[in-house]
């Protein structure tokens, strides 16, 4: 495909992608409804981002497309790539974050991406990345599996070696190096992905967002309705605050939105409405907060699968 097409061909497929992530999400709601919020870039591009507030299941959603270009690729991208550190470049993609009002739904974040850079003699260079985690509060195990399960059946059209691999990334990516933790459970995460040609990898990442909703709707429906109190809700947005360290601290996904020019407020939409911090704060021994803890490190949850 031409630089072009490929583009174009990606920008359908997120587009539509949004429009089903947010009818979904509006659906398991049953209240609230996203608002858009269009923004324009200075240097070439701009997003559409929508934004579900104060509803009866999620306290804060966000899913934006964005498509951005610009002449030089900012020190994020082109870390990996230095080579390609002056050039001409677009990306695009759909970025979602869910911070659900119950304490017992897990907070929820999948993207999935598409850079393309004009690599001069060379020709385009092009690469997708994307994956989905789940950060739970109060975890259930039967979730987890669910939620693993789905991210293998993702990948198994694309070989064995896929799932393993792309949840072990993961699981690595998402770690809080300062608090030797990891963010949540895992799921899949894969960057700088070219390898087999543009379709092979286009499929991969339609297939990670296709996957998504089967993912996390049912263990929303599990647990919405779940009774909770002051003790719970407390300790839901003291974790929020890990949320928060990583992305500002970490994410590779943010620093590259703030380096190149994009839209401040869509890209920190990711951060929680509410949170909280809390000096050395440890939870009662033998609680359910503290249980969370050995869940907070790589394991192998399908069996067979790399940890």
């Amino acid at each position: 495909m031409t630089e072009s097409a490929s583009v174009n061909a990606v920008q359908i497929f997120l587009h539509e992608l949004q429009d089903r992530l947010c009818a979904a999400l509006e659906s398991a709601d049953g209240d609230a409804r996203f608002v858009e919020d269009a923004w324009q870039r200075a240097e070439g591009g701009g997003g559409r981002t929508r934004v579900l507030k104060k509803g009866a299941v999620f306290e804060q959603a966000g899913v934006n497309f964005s498509r951005v270009s610009g002449e030089r690729l900012p020190p994020a991208a082109s870390a990996h790539r230095p080579d390609l550190a002056g050039c001409r470049w677009t990306a695009l993609g759909v970025s979602l974050v869910v911070h659900p009002n119950n304490p017992y739904v897990p907070t929820t974040h999948m993207n999935v991406r598409y850079f393309e850079a004009q690599a001069n003699s060379a020709g385009p260079a092009w690469w997708f990345g994307g994956g989905f985690d789940l950060t739970p509060f109060y975890p259930f195990d039967a979730d987890i599996v669910h939620w693993h399960t789905v991210a293998r059946d993702a990948c198994a059209a694309f070989g064995d070696d896929v799932y393993p691999r792309y949840k072990r990334w993961c699981d690595e990516y998402f770690l809080l190096k300062h608090r030797a933790e990891t963010r949540g459970v895992g799921g899949l995460f894969y960057d700088d992905l070219n390898a087999g040609g543009f379709e092979r990898c286009f499929g991969i990442t339609r297939a990670v967002g296709n996957g998504f909703l089967d993912a996390y709707l049912p263990i929303v429906e599990r647990r919405k309705n779940m009774p909770y109190g002051e003790r719970e809700r407390e300790f839901q947005l003291y974790r929020r605050g890990r949320y928060v360290e990583f992305n500002l601290v970490y994410d590779r996904g943010t620093l590259f939105g703030l380096q190149s020019g994009g839209g401040t407020e869509s890209i920190l939409m990711s951060l929680p409405p509410r949170v909280r911090f809390e000096y050395a704060y440890a939870p009662a021994p033998g609680s359910d907060e503290a249980r969370l803890a050995d869940y907070l490190k790589p394991r192998d949850w399908l069996g067979g699968a790399d940890a």
